[in-house]
């Protein structure tokens, strides 16, 4: 496995773990971001690489700094 790869793993597993902890769907978590679900869905399987601009919207809404959504 690349390492691109592993990040995108890692960044979509704690993604997943803090959207959990808030007790929301992927569903919610994209309207409150304004990202599709599907989108949302292939971040958490480490399927899709976001942008600097959907990170930090990602942090705002699961309510973390940046340095916290990269902590894995």
């Amino acid at each position: 496995m690349s390492k691109s790869t592993l990040l995108s793993k890692k960044f979509g597993e704690r993604t997943r773990s803090l959207r959990k902890q808030l007790g929301i769907s992927q569903e919610e978590l994209g309207f409150q971001t304004g990202l599709d679900r599907t989108y949302i869905s292939g971040i958490e399987r480490g399927e899709r690489n976001p942008s600097l601009k959907n990170i930090g919207k990602l942090a705002r809404k699961l309510k973390v700094s940046l340095k916290e959504l990269f902590s894995f």
